[in-house]
């Protein structure tokens, strides 16, 4: 009887051990395609605002931390600095902002970035006239405790150097 009892004993452990063992928790539903849709919705909603020259709308899609690499322009790096680094843009009466978003890809651990092509019309502070500016962007995104998505990133590649507008 002994002998069977410490037969069993390692049997007996490892049936307590794995069926008292938590099981694996489920996996967090997949909401890309809604994030997805919400960076489109976003960006659109970024154009407007920039059209209203609404600078605290503007501002609020960047994270605390966020940066912004403009071309022939210092690096803005946080909300203060993206604010004053925007001011004579939205100040120009006559500056505009296209955005064409092309393609949003959604990581499944909070990243996401959106690419897509932009044109902007603004006055020359030196010569006064109207310039135009084409090219490439690229928008890095992190999802907020909120659910809320905010550039973490903002890239732009001109096409070529600014031109007078037609």
């Amino acid at each position: 009887m002994k002998t069977t009892a410490l037969r069993l004993a390692p049997l007996a452990l490892a049936v307590l051990i794995f069926g008292c063992a938590q099981a694996p928790p489920f996996a967090p539903p997949d909401t890309r395609a809604a994030d997805e849709k919400a960076i489109r919705d976003m960006e659109t909603a970024w154009v407007k605002e920039f059209a209203a020259k609404d600078m605290d709308k503007i501002v609020a899609h960047y994270a605390d931390d966020g940066m912004v690499l403009l071309s022939n322009a210092p690096t803005m790096s946080g909300k203060d600095a993206i604010r004053a680094g925007m001011k004579d843009a939205i100040a120009d009466p006559k500056f505009s902002l296209d955005l064409k978003t092309a393609k949003v890809y959604v990581s499944k651990d909070d990243l996401a970035y959106s690419q897509g092509t932009y044109s902007t019309i603004a006055t020359d502070p030196k010569t006064k006239k109207l310039m135009t500016e084409t090219g490439r962007y690229v928008e890095v995104y992190k999802k907020q405790s909120d659910g809320s998505w905010k550039i973490v990133e903002d890239i732009n590649s001109p096409d070529a150097p600014a031109a007078p507008a037609k």
